[in-house]
C-alpha cells in the first residue's frame, strides 16, 4: 500500500521501508515485568522490504553487512533482520523535542533462528551470584517504518528520520507497557549514525573491539564528523553500528506530510512478529497492551 504524501514545502524522500518490531526482556531473575523499572533491555527489530537493503551500487552481492571481516550473506530473496538494543531501555519521549537516546546494532542476519536465539531466555552460572535466569523477550509493538531523507524548507542541511506507525496492539487495548516505554502509536525520530573513527569525547559507547567496521566507501561518506545521517540506511547492516534516536514528533503527517499506511488487521494471525518469532516471544503485551 502506498503512503500518502501531502506536504509541498520541504523535501521528503523515502530511502527504506519495512516492518518494525519492539520487544523487551524482563530483568535477570524476574519472570515478569510490571513496570519500566523491571525491564532489562528494549529491542527494536527492523525488517526492510525485500531488496531495500541492496540499494547501494557499491555493495558486493551477497556480502554486504556484518562486523569487520565477518560477513552476513545478504540475499535479495531472504528477509533481513537488524536487532537493535536501546541503551536507556525505552524510546525518547516524543513530546520532549531533541531528546536523544543511544543504541547499537547487536545483530544483522537473514536467519530468523539467529534472532530467536538472541531473544530466548537462558540459564547460566556466575561466580558472584550463582545460578541466574533470564526470561524470553516479549513483543510489545509491531508496525511499519520508513527511513526518510528530509530537507526542511529554508534549511540547507539534510537529515534522516526513522518514522513508524503501529499495527499492534490495536488502539482499543490498554497500552500500559507501550506508554511506559514511550512507544507511541506513531513516532518520528531523527536518526544519526556514530562515526566509529571519530573521537568520542565524553560520549560513552561500545568498546573499540565491538564497534562497526564499515567498508571504505561508507566510512568515507562519514568523513570526520562524530555523527552523520543514516544515509544510506544500510549503514545499519553492520553489527556494532552505534546510533542516536532524537525525538522529533508523534504526528508524522503534521511534521513531514507523510501518512503511513499499515497493512495488518486486528487478528493475531496478521502479526508478522508472531508468525516469525512466536514460538520464542511472549505475545500478551503485543496483543493486549498489558505487562507480562
Amino acid at each position: 500500500m502506498k503512503d500518502k504524501e501531502i506536504m509541498e514545502e520541504g523535501q521528503v524522500e523515502i530511502q527504506e521501508r519495512g516492518d518494525i518490531y519492539f520487544l523487551y526482556r524482563p530483568k535477570v531473575g524476574k519472570e515478569e515485568a510490571h513496570s519500566a523499572d523491571d525491564v532489562q533491555r528494549l529491542y527494536i527489530i527492523l525488517r526492510p522490504e525485500s531488496g531495500e537493503e541492496k540499494q547501494d551500487s557499491h555493495s558486493a552481492s551477497g556480502s554486504d553487512g556484518g562486523h569487520g571481516s565477518q560477513k552476513v550473506n545478504i540475499e535479495l530473496e531472504k528477509p533481513l533482520f537488524r536487532l537493535i538494543v536501546m541503551g536507556r531501555k525505552k524510546l525518547p519521549d516524543a513530546t520532549q523535542k531533541r531528546r536523544s537516546f543511544w543504541g547499537f546494532v547487536e545483530m544483522v542476519t537473514t536467519d530468523a533462528e539467529d534472532v530467536k536465539a538472541a531473544l530466548k531466555g537462558e540459564e547460566y552460572e556466575t561466580k558472584s551470584r550463582g545460578h541466574r535466569h533470564s526470561s524470553d523477550a516479549r513483543g510489545v509493538g509491531e508496525g511499519v517504518y520508513r527511513i526518510l531523507r528530509h530537507k526542511a524548507s529554508g534549511h540547507s542541511h539534510m537529515h534522516t528520520h526513522l518514522v513508524y506507525k503501529l499495527e499492534f496492539p490495536s488502539e482499543d487495548e490498554e497500552g500500559q507497557p507501550q506508554e511506559s516505554l514511550n512507544i507511541e502509536r506513531e513516532g518520528s525520530f531523527i536518526i544519526q549514525i556514530k562515526n566509529p573513527e571519530s573521537e568520542s569525547g565524553r560520549f560513552r559507547g561500545l568498546q573499540n573491539k565491538r564497534k562497526a567496521v564499515f567498508p571504505a566507501h561508507l566510512q568515507g561518506q562519514l568523513g570526520h564528523v562524530k555523527f552523520a545521517p543514516a544515509d544510506p540506511p544500510h549503514l545499519l547492516n553492520y553489527q556494532g553500528c552505534e546510533l542516536l534516536l532524537i525525538s522529533a514528533s508523534h504526528h508524522i503527517q503534521q511534521e513531514l506530510g507523510l501518512d503511513l499506511q499499515t497493512e495488518g488487521g486486528p487478528d493475531a494471525s496478521c502479526s508478522h512478529l508472531l508468525t516469525t518469532f512466536g514460538d520464542t516471544v511472549s505475545a500478551t503485551p503485543l496483543l493486549k497492551g498489558t505487562w507480562l
